[in-house]
């Protein structure tokens, strides 16, 4: 029988580079991503008694990820002047960091198009495009309606999509 603490040493082992890569995305830099990861294995581990099994273990991990994520960039709006001034910042960040492979010029563009999204898309976006979540579990995470992940993720590609071409 396994006891709570290696279980949750597993859960560990199996998510911590999904779920980086999802917290990643959110807000670029690794060491923030570092921060938030860490600060969301001990939601996790503090929540684990209140998991009530409404969806996957993988679905709720991602949903408090998700919401350790935002209010990590809340944080962040509340110390700057403007949400351009936030958007500037993680661009700041993102040209700063091995995210990116620099010599291509197409990613790195890709990735100025993801991070010029409003938030709510672009974690939508993420869940689906990289995480490749169906809707479902989005919608679980999120706290959305289905319909409304769907209009959020086309309205995402479509704004990615004119950013590719027009700049």
């Amino acid at each position: 029988m396994v006891n709570p603490e290696q279980g949750f040493r597993l859960l560990v082992e199996k998510y911590q580079g999904p779920m980086y890569w999802h917290i990643r995305r959110m807000v670029i830099s690794h060491e923030d991503a570092e921060d938030v990861l860490q600060e969301t294995f001990i939601r996790i581990y503090r929540s684990m008694n209140d998991f009530r099994q409404e969806s996957s273990l993988q679905t709720w991990m991602y949903r408090i990820a998700s919401n350790e994520s935002l209010r990590f960039l809340n944080r962040r709006k509340e110390q700057a002047v403007s949400t351009e001034e936030v958007q500037e910042e993680l661009m700041n960040k993102l040209m700063a960091s091995e995210y990116v492979d620099y010599d291509n010029a197409m990613e790195v563009k890709f990735q100025q198009a993801i991070l010029r999204l409003p938030e709510k898309q672009r974690l939508v976006f993420n869940l689906r495009y990289y995480d490749e979540l169906k809707y479902e579990e989005i919608s679980r995470i999120t706290d959305t309606k289905v319909e409304t992940l769907k209009s959020n993720y086309h309205f995402a590609k479509e704004k990615i999509k004119e950013y590719m071409i027009n700049n």
